[in-house]
C-alpha cells in the first residue's frame, strides 16, 4: 500500500517524480511501507549511550533476539563517565559505575562498535557522530537522545527516540513513524559581529515559544544559514529540541562536502564521488511545499541571552528582564519563572552577577566554539568568585584543541580544562553547580534544577559565556576592546 497525500503519490515512472522537500526525499527513499499516516522506515545508523543503550540492549538479550545489522549500530560513553584529569568507571551519579559497565559489556556481546571511556574516539554521541563521518546526507539516524536532531546539520533525517523503539530499531533495522509536517525557517541577512547560530536559535524560540515548532520537521534555510560553517549549523539543529520539533535539517552544499571529506567512516574514492552526486539532488525542489514557513531577517539579531526558565525566555544581552507582557507567557508561567531566577523585571540583564560558567555539550562543544571562546579569554582572568569549566565535546577535538593551545588560554584564564563527556549539561544526581548559584552556560536547557538543585541557568553562546567569566556578571561580548570577530 502506497501512502495518499498531497505531496507523495503512487511511483510512476512514466512520468517525472513529484517536486519534494529534502524530507520528502529522505523519507520517500527509506519507506518500505505504509498505512495511512504511519510508514515503516529504513533506518541506517543507530547511536546509543550509556544512559539508555544499555536498557536497550539488555532488553533484546533478555528475548533473545540479536542485533539486525551491528556494524551500523554505535555506542559511546558520555552521560555519566566524569570529565575530570585521571577519570575512571567511577563516577559522581549515583550507580554510575554500573550504567557504564553494563553498557560495555552489553556493547560487546551485541558486537557492536563502542566508544569507551578512554578510546581516543570517545565523545558526546551527537558530536563523535558527523566528526567521524559516521552521519552523512540523506541517512536515517535514531538514538535515544533527544537532541540527534543535531545531525541533520550534514544533511540527515534524524530524530530522538525512545529505548522502546531503540529495541526495535535494534533487532528490525526499522522503524515506525508518521511522516511529520513540513516548516522551512527561512533566516536571512548578514550576521552582525559577535552574532552565531546559538543566538538566532534562542531569536527564533522566544519569538514563536518553545512549542512553536511542535512535531514539525524543520529545514532551516536562507542566505544566513548558508553562510554559516558546519559546526555552527549543528548548533542550529541541536536547538531546534528546544523548538519541539522532531527533528531539523539543512540541506548538503559544498560547506557539507568539505567537512566530511576523508572523515573515518566517510565514503572514499569513487565511492565519495558518486555519493556527492547523490546528496547533491536532496535539496529541496525550488516548487516544493511546506506546510507552514517562517521568515527571520537576521541583519538586527544581537547576541542573546535567556533570562527565565525556559529557551523562548531570551532577549538580547543588552536588554532588561522583560515584563509579564513582554515577555509573552502565561502569568503563573512568569511569575514561577521569575521567582525561580531571583530576578526582576526591568533590570538589565548585563547587571545580574554570576556565580559559574560553563562551556560544553552538544550544543556548543566544537572547536568552533572553543576557538571563539578562547578570543575572549585570551590575555584575560576569570573574574574573583567565579567558578569556570570547559568541557570539549569529544576527546578528538580536545586533542585539536591543546594542539593549538587553546587549553593554555583556558587554563591561564582561570577556567577547568576537562575530559569530553555531557558533564554539567544536565543534572543526574551527581556533579552539580550549586543550590542557588547564578549561571551562564552554553548548553541546550535552562529548565528548574537542570545544572542542578536550585541552580538558576542563563544560556548564551561561548563567547557570551566567556565574557561574562571574565566580567563575573552578564556580559555583552561586543563591548570587549580588542575582541576579534569570528564564528561561533
Amino acid at each position: 500500500m502506497h501512502e495518499q497525500s498531497r505531496d507523495r503519490q503512487p511511483t510512476d515512472h512514466r512520468q517525472a517524480p513529484q517536486p519534494g522537500t529534502i524530507i520528502d526525499k529522505i523519507w520517500r527513499e527509506h519507506l518500505i511501507a505504509a498505512n495511512g499516516g504511519q510508514g515503516l522506515v529504513a533506518i541506517d545508523r543507530i547511536f546509543l549511550h550509556e544512559r539508555t543503550g544499555s536498557i536497550a540492549l539488555k532488553s533484546l538479550r533478555e528475548r533473545n533476539r540479536a542485533v539486525c545489522d551491528a556494524a551500523q549500530v554505535f555506542c559511546t560513553i558520555d552521560h555519566i563517565v566524569d570529565t575530570r584529569t585521571g577519570r575512571s568507571d567511577e563516577t559522581q551519579v549515583p550507580n554510575g559505575r554500573d550504567f557504564i559497565v553494563q553498557t560495555r559489556a552489553a556493547a560487546r556481546d551485541a558486537g557492536i562498535r563502542l566508544f569507551d571511556v578512554h578510546d581516543p574516539d570517545q565523545g558526546i554521541v551527537h558530536v563523535i557522530s558527523p566528526e567521524l563521518g559516521l552521519a552523512l546526507p540523506g541517512l536515517t539516524i535514531v538514538c535515544p537522545d533527544s537532541h540527534t536532531c543535531t545531525q541533520g546539520a550534514v544533511g540527515a533525517l534524524a530524530w530522538g527516540i525512545g529505548s522502546t523503539e531503540a529495541e526495535h530499531a535494534l533487532a528490525t533495522g526499522t522503524l515506525g513513524a508518521k511522516k511529520p509536517q513540513s516548516l522551512r525557517v527561512h533566516f536571512d541577512g548578514r550576521l552582525a559581529s559577535c552574532v552565531g547560530a546559538k543566538d538566532l536559535s534562542l531569536v527564533l524560540i522566544s519569538r514563536y515559544g518553545a512549542a512553536g515548532g511542535r512535531g514539525k520537521a524543520i529545514e532551516f534555510a536562507g542566505s544566513s544559514v548558508r553562510a554559516l560553517g558546519m559546526e555552527a549549523r549543528l548548533t542550529l539543529c541541536n536547538m531546534a529540541t528546544e523548538f519541539a520539533a522532531f527533528t531539523a535539517i539543512i540541506a548538503p552544499d559544498d560547506t557539507t562536502f568539505e567537512y566530511l571529506a576523508n572523515r573515518r567512516y566517510a565514503p572514499r574514492a569513487a565511492q565519495w564521488d558518486r555519493a556527492v552526486a547523490h546528496w547533491q539532488s536532496l535539496p529541496s525542489d525550488p516548487d516544493a511545499v511546506f506546510d507552514a514557513e517562517i521568515h527571520i531577517d537576521a541583519n538586527d539579531v544581537e547576541p542573546m541571552v535567556t533570562w527565565g526558565t525556559s529557551p523562548q525566555h531570551a532577549v538580547a544581552v543588552s536588554g532588561p528582564v522583560p515584563d509579564e507582557i513582554a515577555a509573552g507567557t502565561g502569568r503563573e508561567a512568569y511569575r514561577r519563572a521569575i521567582n525561580y531566577m531571583g530576578v526582576m523585571p526591568g533590570v538589565p540583564m548585563t547587571t545580574l552577577r554570576i556565580d559559574a560558567a560553563f562551556i560544553g555539550s552538544c550544543t556548543n562543544g566544537r572547536i568552533a566554539d572553543l576557538r571563539a571562546a578562547a578570543r575572549v579569554l585570551e590575555g584575560r582572568r576569570v573574574a574573583r568568585g567565579v567558578r569556570a569549566i570547559c568541557v570539549p565535546g569529544s576527546s578528538d577535538l580536545k586533542r585539536k584543541a591543546e594542539a593549538e593551545g587553546l587549553d593554555k588560554i583556558f587554563k591561564a584564564a582561570g577556567f577547568e580544562w576537562r575530559e569530553s563527556g555531557c558533564s554539567l549539561c544536565f543534572y543526574a544526581g551527581g556533579e552539580d553547580l550549586g543550590l542557588g548559584k547564578r549561571v551562564i552556560s552554553s548548553t541546550n536547557r535552562n529548565f528548574e534544577g537542570r545544572q542542578g538543585p536550585g541552580t538558576r541557568t542563563h544560556i548564551a553562546s561561548p563567547a557570551t559565556v566567556a565574557a561574562s567569566a571574565v566580567s563575573g556578571h552578564i556580559a555583552d561580548v561586543r563591548s570587549f576592546e580588542q575582541f576579534r570577530p569570528c564564528e561561533f
